[in-house]
């Protein structure tokens, strides 16, 4: 499968805890931090909840 890379853009500061909780389960907790995961149906899921607050990049 590809790889996505996901850079968090925007802070989590009076957000729901549950866009939180999405951007530690992508494993993001401070602003301008990078991690690559898998593409799944879960990520893509989380990465709609949270799109306001990161940026993606789809690798090959």
């Amino acid at each position: 499968m590809a790889t996505i890379k996901i850079t968090q853009t925007g802070s989590p500061i009076r957000r729901h805890k549950t866009q939180r909780a999405t951007l530690v389960g992508l494993g993001l907790n401070k602003m301008h931090r990078t991690v690559e995961v898998e593409e799944t149906p879960e990520v893509a899921g989380q990465l709609r909840k949270v799109a306001h607050l990161v940026s993606v990049e789809r690798n090959a």
